[in-house]
């Protein structure tokens, strides 16, 4: 009887849980990103960066119940490539992509609990040691902030600024 018990709260629990809707995620690009994609970056560039950090929020609450029915908003408000992104390679003779420097990215928005509870979210990483930035890819330092924002945002934590 008792194993009854505990079998039928698991499937309860499970129940539960396959019921509950992930949460929305939604990404737009800042207005001053938009200009230094426009100028510097790369228009393309920039756009797969913000995909990738919508995937990559996506990805990790879809693996918790953290935000579950939320919809959470993002605004990707700065990016720092570590290497020379297409069109800088393209737009200076001479620059190298084995050229490499300091990345990172800014992320601001919020998370919309399903009753109406606005709770606000920002994130930043930019690294500090140029030591690290020579073995990355162009979007190494972004990638990593978009990957501990996920982290710490499908913990359930109201990711604060770093």
């Amino acid at each position: 009887m008792r194993t009854l018990a505990i079998a039928t709260a698991a499937l309860a629990s499970s129940a539960t849980a396959a019921f509950a809707a992930p949460a929305s995620v939604s990404v737009t690009i800042g207005p001053e990103l938009q200009e230094k994609a426009a100028r510097t970056l790369g228009v393309r560039e920039v756009n797969d960066l913000a995909n990738d950090l919508r995937t990559t929020v996506e990805k990790q609450l879809a693996r918790t119940a953290a935000y579950d029915g939320a919809r959470i908003e993002l605004e990707l408000t700065d990016a720092q490539p570590n290497r020379p992104t297409f069109k800088q390679l393209g737009d200076t003779p001479g620059l190298s992509y084995e050229s490499f420097g300091l990345g990172g990215a800014r992320i601001e928005g919020s998370a919309i609990a399903p009753d109406g509870h606005v709770t606000p979210l920002s994130y930043k990483y930019y690294e500090s040691d140029i030591r690290w930035a020579r073995r990355g890819g162009t979007w190494a330092d972004a990638q990593w902030t978009f990957d501990r924002f996920a982290h710490k945002l499908g913990r359930g934590d109201a990711v604060a600024s770093r």
